[in-house]
């Protein structure tokens, strides 16, 4: 039989569909999907400004913030800080010095740059010190958050049926009591025990480290249950999948299953869900240091200087500058880690993916 000739189409008048990939790996392709998301990258570069400048500043602050002076107190930003006082200079030869008349102020130009509180600390030294505390609080509640939320969820998702139901009905029951209440009574049930038990490590002198670490333990514990939540979901869409069913019947372990295929695939919700719980754990925080039962003075926070502005700001005579730079540098913090969060979110999901 004769053969039928075939008619076949030049390799060249195949339409090329540019897409995403251009054999770049699932990272790379998340990080160019990040890098147009204008907002996400200017909160990146703010977020990581103010942080280098609470990590490198982290010696002089933390030797500063609780230096009292009560010559100053009152002082506001950038003032001239030679002029001070001038009527009481026989009286304050230790904050200032008299040089042929002159009197001269042992404070620099940095010490008052935000100003000087009422007991004549520099807010700018207790703002970058606090700033390194509310920080580490929230990123060690966020990771407590995400380790429970994460291993909560997975099981509940993965076992299913009554291990299931036990397990969300339990976190509906949490969701309802104020986590307030909740994080009050974990402090009083575990902070004296943990500042026994630092005691016996370390020595005396432990309440403010007990203090900063039943702190976070209870945001912690009580922050994780909207990402149990969301993990569980991603787990039971995740089981329905063919290659899962093809991975349970070829007779995978389970712990296999758990660490090579499913554990990958939550890589981005986890990411994205824990860079919004840090403004979420920093909020709580500050919400308690403004209450009075978060960190404990003298150690600040920037909810703490931000409930001692609120209270120097009076009809009288307004003391803006105590309230307002701890409030701007909280605002500024939030709002980049909510953009963060958003761009990541945006940039992992396969969805989102654009033609070039």
């Amino acid at each position: 039989m004769p053969k039928r000739k075939t008619s076949q189409v030049p390799r060249s008048s195949v339409p090329i569909v540019a897409t995403d990939s251009g054999g770049h790996s699932p990272g790379r392709r998340a990080w160019l999907r990040f890098r147009r998301n204008k907002p996400a990258i200017g909160s990146l570069l703010i977020m990581c400004l103010i942080t280098l400048a609470c990590l490198l500043f982290l010696p002089a602050s933390s030797s500063n913030y609780f230096i009292q002076d009560l010559d100053y107190n009152w002082s506001p930003p950038l003032v001239n800080i030679n002029t001070l006082n001038t009527d009481n200079n026989d009286s304050t030869m230790s904050a200032e010095e008299k040089v042929d008349g002159v009197t001269e102020s042992k404070h620099s130009i940095l010490d008052a740059l935000f100003g000087f509180d009422i007991l004549g600390r520099s807010i700018l030294w207790r703002c970058l010190f606090g700033g390194v505390v509310s920080l580490g609080i929230g990123l060690a509640a966020a990771m407590i958050s995400v380790v429970i939320g994460t291993a909560w969820g997975a099981v509940a998702g993965w076992y299913g049926g009554r291990v299931d139901n036990v397990m969300m009905r339990l976190v509906d029951i949490l969701y309802g009591l104020p986590y307030v209440l909740m994080i009050i009574l974990l402090k009083v049930a575990f902070e004296e025990k943990l500042t026994k038990m630092l005691t016996h490590l370390f020595g005396p002198g432990q309440e403010r480290l007990a203090n900063i670490m039943i702190l976070f333990l209870a945001i912690g514990g009580v922050s994780w249950l909207t990402m149990a939540r969301v993990i569980r979901g991603q787990v039971l869409s995740l089981k329905a999948l063919p290659y899962m069913e093809a991975a349970r019947a070829m007779g995978v372990p389970t712990r296999s299953i758990l660490w090579r295929h499913l554990l990958p695939n939550l890589i981005g919700p986890i990411i994205v869900y824990a860079t919004l719980t840090v403004p979420q754990a920093i909020l709580q925080e500050s919400f308690l240091s403004f209450l009075g039962i978060g960190i404990q003075a003298p150690m600040p926070t920037w909810g703490s200087l931000a409930s001692e502005g609120v209270k120097a700001v009076n009809t009288v005579q307004s003391f803006w500058w105590m309230v307002f730079f701890p409030c701007l540098l909280l605002a500024l913090t939030l709002l980049c880690l909510n953009f963060i969060g958003d761009g990541l979110r945006d940039a992992l999901d396969p969805k989102t993916q654009k033609t070039k």
